[in-house]
Parts: structure tokens; C-alpha cells; sequence
């Protein structure tokens, strides 16, 4: 795993150990399901998500010696989304390697990701917190509900803005508002800290994902770990787009739409669009939004008195809208 000694290299520590979990944790009777599990948990996985849950248990004073081996469920809960996203878009890259279903097909990936899923169940359960439980299972079903309106919305090229919103609020950013409450919830805080840490992850989560769809058409494969324009390719109506099709003139937009929703685009139709919406000034008014969000979050944080680990969280919030990857 890539850690830059700005952003996320200083966490190292709390990388070592949620990692350390996730391999303990990662037991199975049958040898395939640790094998794929192994390709798609170790290696290149930020770890925002346990990372989040984690600082917040800190932020929250939580005193059980059980922090990394429950902030292993955001990991194992994400990369579930991840393997079931990879079979849904028949992607063959993940993480600047090869995608589980592209190695081992689409029916064992999907069962890696139910295998994935059913764990970070279990090791809810471990904690007898009936509402750390209740909220993991209420961000499942948000997910799940983002992933079918993502799937509905597949090279609709009238997406709304609205709409997108709705899809990376259930998606993305729920798992990490998640991430976030749950570290309140398990510490038994009040209802308003709660409800801060929970604000806080959900701009932050809105925020990532408006700067992944960023990096989505101005990375590059290296850095980014899958190829550039994924989405595009996939049929996803991201916000970049969103923001460019309206400056497009009405013929132009139509050949483009006809081209791309029938497959009939070829790599230079991808290129040109790609450049389009690079150039059309959506990319600098993206990361203004994803700015905002982030002030906003801060903004959530006020209700805590002022800490290094505050500090940590406000600080990790803003690598989230400087990131490369």
C-alpha cells in the first residue's frame, strides 16, 4: 500500500494494525475464498474507511482493545461493494491489478463479496452493541439502494445533478458517515456527538467521491490504480460530465449520446469527450464543491473540544480534496 508522507503516511501506525486484523480475520474452511480475499483486502486498500472509525473511537474516548478488530467491517463492507461494482461493469481492473472477477469470474467474486459481507456481520455481532449493529445494517441497505439507482441510471445521459447526489450520498458517503458515527456509538457518547461525527463523515464521504470522479478523467492509471474514464466507459453519469453536457451543442450532445450509448464509440470518441470535459471548466468547479463540503465538515466538528486527534480528522479531511489517488 502507497502511503505519501503528507496525506496518509503519518497513520502508519493504525495502518499496521488494522491490516494485521484484516489478515487475522480473513479464515475460511475453504482455501479459494482466502485466496481472493487476500487479492482484493491486501495490498493497495487506502484504509480511509477503518482509519475513520478508528480516529473517531479516539475522538470519543473509547477505552475497548477491540478498535482495529472492529474497524476491520469498513474495509470488509467496502471492498464487498467493490467486488459486486467490478462484476456489474465487467471491470478487469481494481487497484492497478487485476480484478477478482477478471482472475477467478463473476459468480466467485460475487460470492467473495457475500463472504465479505457475512464477516463484517460476525464481527459486529462480537461487540453486543445492538446499535452498532443497527446502524451497519441500515448503511448495507443504503448501499445497496445506491448501487440499483446507480445501475438505473446506467448511460442515462439526463442524470440530475439531484440524483447523482443521491447515489454517492447512499453509496460512498454513507459507509463513511457510517465509519464515523459508529466510533461515537460504540464509545456511548451523547446523541450529539452522534450526530456531529455522523454529519462529519457524510461531507467528508461526499467530498471524496466528488474528487474521485475528478481524478476519474484527470488521473492517470498509475496513480489512480484502474484506467482513466472507467466511468465514462462504464456508462456511469458522473458529475464531470453532468456539468459539461449541458455546454455541448444540441447536435453535437446527440451524436456524442448515440455514439456512447450504443457502443459504437471508439477510443478516439472517448479521448475527445474526455478532453472535453477537462477543458470545459467543470473540473475547477467540482473541487470548489468538494472544498466546500470539507469546510463544511469541519463545521460539524465544532460541538468537539480541541484535540490532537480532532486536529488529525480536520487534517485528514483536507487530504481528501488534495489527493493524486
Amino acid at each position: 500500500m502507497a502511503l505519501d508522507s503528507k496525506g496518509l503516511g503519518r497513520h502508519k501506525s493504525h495502518f499496521i494494525r488494522i491490516n494485521e486484523e484484516i489478515e487475522k480475520s480473513l479464515i475460511s474452511r475453504v482455501p479459494l475464498i482466502e485466496d481472493m480475499g487476500r487479492h482484493v483486502l491486501l495490498g493497495h486498500g487506502k484504509r480511509l474507511r477503518p482509519l475513520f472509525f478508528v480516529l473517531s473511537c479516539q475522538l470519543c474516548n473509547y477505552q475497548g482493545d477491540d478498535v482495529y478488530h472492529l474497524s476491520t467491517i469498513f474495509e470488509y463492507l467496502h471492498t464487498a461493494s467493490l467486488l459486486h461494482d467490478d462484476v456489474l461493469d465487467n471491470a478487469e481492473i481494481r487497484r492497478n491489478k487485476a480484478s477478482a472477477n477478471h482472475l477467478w469470474g463473476n459468480q466467485a467474486a460475487v460470492l467473495e463479496g457475500d463472504f465479505l459481507a457475512s464477516k463484517s456481520s460476525s464481527i459486529a455481532l462480537g461487540s453486543n452493541n445492538m446499535s452498532f449493529v443497527k446502524r451497519l445494517l441500515e448503511v448495507t441497505i443504503q448501499m445497496a439502494e445506491g448501487q440499483v439507482l446507480e445501475l438505473i441510471h446506467t448511460d442515462d445521459w439526463n442524470t440530475t445533478k439531484d440524483e447523482y447526489m443521491e447515489i454517492i450520498s447512499a453509496k460512498t458517503a454513507g459507509l463513511i458517515s457510517a465509519a464515523c458515527v459508529c466510533g461515537a456509538i460504540i464509545s456511548g457518547v451523547e446523541t450529539e456527538a452522534e450526530e456531529s461525527l455522523a454529519g462529519f463523515g457524510m461531507n467528508v464521504g461526499i467530498a471524496f467521491q466528488l474528487m474521485d470522479d475528478v481524478l476519474d478523467y484527470t488521473s492517470s492509471q498509475e496513480e489512480f490504480g484502474k484506467p482513466v474514464g472507467k466511468d465514462l466507459r462504464e456508462g456511469k453519469i458522473t458529475l464531470p460530465l453532468i456539468y459539461t453536457l449541458p455546454k455541448l451543442g444540441g447536435p453535437e450532445r446527440k451524436r456524442l449520446e448515440n455514439l456512447f450509448r450504443n457502443d459504437q464509440a471508439t477510443e478516439e470518441d472517448y479521448q475527445e469527450l474526455i478532453g472535453v470535459v477537462r477543458n470545459n471548466g467543470a473540473i475547477d468547479l467540482i473541487q470548489d464543491e468538494a472544498r466546500s463540503y470539507v469546510d463544511e465538515a469541519a463545521h460539524c466538528m465544532d460541538t468537539f473540544p480541541e484535540s490532537p486527534t480532532k486536529t488529525t480528522l480536520l487534517e485528514l479531511s483536507q487530504y481528501i480534496i488534495e489527493r493524486t489517488f
